[in-house]
């Protein structure tokens, strides 16, 4: 692949009996479909053949309800479902896959026990109190070249170029909102919330914590003081993808409420390899 390629880009097309709207994920090696109207023949057709042009491995279709068994139908498998991702109405992964390798999960069984030992866990909904010798706050601008130092030390590699702190300002700059955590001065946990505004959802990502400060119930905090801004925005869905293989970032989620709707096969490099991604979904109404 050429080296100028961008990470990623999104794209409107429009033909005479459909509109797609898609993410073309470079880094990724994945067509992403976020919306669409039309015939569902044409649009199936046209985002194979888009995926194919750019040689991506895997496609996904964030499908309506009533067209779902359509794709299904077509050879799509349903992956996951993202709870009230249209303004309250449900949208469905729908995938398909241009490479063997890249349809085979490596860890599923011991995806399974992660997962079943997470749904065993308390539910928490009291909220822990921030240490004292530590701040939280909304980031500003300014925090990103620091954020993009956290990300940088805690990824190896990443779904997205959060190691650039020129991203990091540009996703803010779009109406991402990061929450961070300090300890005198020194950023050591942050996440973020990824706004859809058009339809009242918000991806819960970009989760670090620097290793010396895990299991002190940072990233809790993190996540219920994002919700509380997505609610005074009303923003009515929260969703995440956890690496399946994680069982403390699957288990923040499950102990906040967070339900789990399906597992997404191999669809993003994060760490060091295309990875198994736990959806998980949340109202916020």
């Amino acid at each position: 692949m050429p080296s100028d390629l961008p990470t990623y880009t999104n794209q409107v097309e429009n033909g005479t009996e459909y509109r797609i709207m898609f993410c073309l994920d470079f880094t990724n090696k994945r067509l992403r479909v976020d919306d669409y109207s039309g015939k569902i023949d044409v649009i199936y057709t046209r985002v194979v053949e888009i995926a194919k042009t750019h040689a991506l491995t895997k496609v996904f279709i964030k499908s309506r309800e009533v067209d779902w068994q359509s794709f299904l139908s077509k050879g799509c498998m349903l992956e996951g479902i993202y709870k009230g991702y249209f303004n309250g109405n449900d949208a469905y992964c729908m995938a398909m896959y241009d490479d063997l390798a890249r349809r085979t999960s490596d860890y599923w069984l011991e995806e399974d026990q992660i997962l079943q030992q997470v749904l065993t866990l308390p539910v928490k909904f009291d909220r822990p109190l921030i240490p004292s010798s530590m701040t939280m706050r909304l980031a500003r601008l300014e925090d990103a070249e620091q954020l993009s130092l956290l990300y940088s030390h805690i990824f190896q590699t990443y779904p997205t170029p959060m190691n650039d702190s020129m991203y990091v300002e540009k996703t803010m700059r779009e109406g991402t909102i990061y929450y961070l955590i300090e300890l005198q001065d020194q950023l050591i946990s942050a996440a973020s919330a990824e706004i859809n505004s058009v339809y009242a959802n918000a991806e819960m990502t970009d989760c670090a914590t620097l290793p010396a400060y895990r299991n002190q119930g940072l990233m809790r905090l993190l996540i219920h003081a994002l919700e509380d801004e997505l609610i005074a925005r009303q923003v009515t869905c929260a969703y995440s993808l956890s690496r399946a293989l994680s069982f403390s970032m699957n288990a923040v989620f499950y102990q906040l409420g967070y339900r789990y709707y399906g597992r997404l096969t191999k669809n993003c490099d994060i760490y060091d390899k295309f990875e198994d991604m736990n959806l998980w979904t949340k109202s916020l109404k």
